[in-house]
């Protein structure tokens, strides 16, 4: 926070501080006057008691409100001050205390600082004008002395030199701890603003902490849920249509849909156990998914009634398990949607493609012709793991009809190794299903 936006308040407690501080410099004022005036400490040139009352009175009552107005305060002391001792008050130490606390304050607490320069410099030089004029006005008054005269360093110039030496100490110390305080204020406000930020970005990342996590969340269960249930709902279609000419054949169907329901709950049960586990692990680290499960994809397509094709193009590579994870469900989300919308008739190609830079997973199907690609909550989720893998996706309509994605992501050696690698083959080995 810098200097000219910090704003100082005192709070009720500082103020009632302020309040006390100016009843006991009074009492002080008043006893040190008494004392003073009884050790006739000016002299014969002493002025009357009763100007000590009225001069305790008006240096400290004002220090009740030094932090409300500190330069009104300052220059009231002050001008306070001069008074007294040119008049010669037999009272000069609690004065004394009253005039630093007055220009320390207005240091420490004046919220405008080219105010605040202006009113210490103008007391200190007008401080430092008044003692020149007291020592020249003294020196005349004592120039028939001949111990002022005699010699260079005369026991009344020596003593002067002393009180120059000790206002200069007194101001400057007034001046330089009331900067210390404003600065030490300035560094409490930048801390408390600070860490109202911090805490403020600390909600907020909390807040996407727990969105990323629906998100994710939400994208496991499409994936899982609508995958399985499609296939149930192709396969209790065919079970219906066959299921008076051909019962063994219904059977088999109801069997796989069987499976495909035990699948379902199976890879349910591993996303709850997921999101229990302590530790905060994310649902597709913990996934032991890798890309020779596509293969069972494909077989589940098959068996759903879309035949697909299945391809493995150059020397498989270890592949980050995050990467594997996501490439199978984008591949499982795309024969689901070919499932449900390419129509009677149609096919789907898998095809994994390995190289040096990367690898490639690309699902295309035949069907119905496609004028526009509407997005959706699948194609969104594909889109996220795509881009959550470091990698890139197409997804457009095939102008003879049906989809074409295309998912590839790069792959370096610095990568994680996944958890299962698939083992090689030969760059020409394919295998159709």
């Amino acid at each position: 926070m810098a200097a000219e936006l910090l704003t100082r308040t005192p709070t009720d407690r500082e103020l009632r501080a302020d309040v006390l501080l100016a009843v006991v410099m009074f009492v002080g004022a008043v006893l040190s006057a008494g004392l003073s005036s009884m050790a006739e400490i000016y002299g014969e040139d002493q002025a009357p008691l009763w100007w000590a009352v009225v001069y305790a009175v008006v240096a400290t009552v004002p220090l009740a409100f030094r932090r409300c107005w500190p330069g009104t305060v300052a220059i009231v002391v002050a001008l306070a001050y001069f008074t007294a001792v040119t008049a010669r008050v037999p009272e000069i130490y609690v004065g004394n205390i009253a005039m630093f606390i007055s220009l320390y304050t207005v240091g420490a607490w004046m919220n405008d600082r080219r105010r605040a320069l202006i009113v210490r410099v103008a007391i200190i030089v007008g401080m430092f004008i008044w003692l020149l004029i007291t020592a020249y006005r003294d020196v005349i008054d004592e120039a028939d002395q001949a111990e002022v005269v005699a010699g260079a360093m005369s026991p009344y110039l020596a003593f002067m030199l002393i009180q120059i030496l000790l206002n200069v100490l007194y101001f400057g110390g007034a001046y330089y701890f009331g900067e210390r305080s404003w600065a030490a204020a300035e560094q409490l406000a930048a801390l408390e603003e600070r860490t109202v930020e911090l805490e403020r970005e600390r909600e907020v990342t909390s807040a996407q902490a727990v969105a990323l996590d629906r998100v994710r969340i939400a994208r496991e269960l499409h994936d899982v849920v609508a995958h399985h249930v499609s296939v149930m709902g192709v396969q209790a279609g065919a079970a219906r249509l066959v299921l008076d000419r051909d019962p063994a054949q219904s059977a088999r169907i109801l069997t796989g849909i069987e499976d495909s329901a035990r699948d379902a709950i199976h890879e349910l049960r591993q996303l709850l156990e997921t999101l229990r586990a302590p530790g905060g692990e994310t649902m597709d680290s913990a996934s032991i998914l890798t890309l020779d499960d596509i293969a069972e994809l494909v077989d589940a397509s098959i068996e759903a009634g879309l035949p697909t094709g299945y391809v493995v193009i150059g020397e498989p590579a270890a592949v980050p398990s995050l990467v594997a994870v996501n490439l199978y469900r984008i591949t499982q989300e795309s024969l689901t949607n070919a499932r449900r919308h390419a129509g009677p008739g149609a096919t789907a190609d898998v095809r994994v493609r390995y190289d040096d830079q990367g690898v490639e997973v690309e699902i295309v199907n035949t069907g119905h012709t496609v004028g526009q690609v509407r997005p959706g909550l699948g194609q969104l989720g594909m889109r996220e793991r795509a881009a959550a893998s470091g990698g890139t996706i197409e997804v457009a309509a095939r102008p003879l009809g049906g989809m074409r994605v295309r998912a590839r992501v790069p792959l370096s050696a610095s990568d994680p190794v996944s958890a299962s690698v698939s083992d090689p083959v030969s760059a020409e080995s394919s295998v159709t299903r």
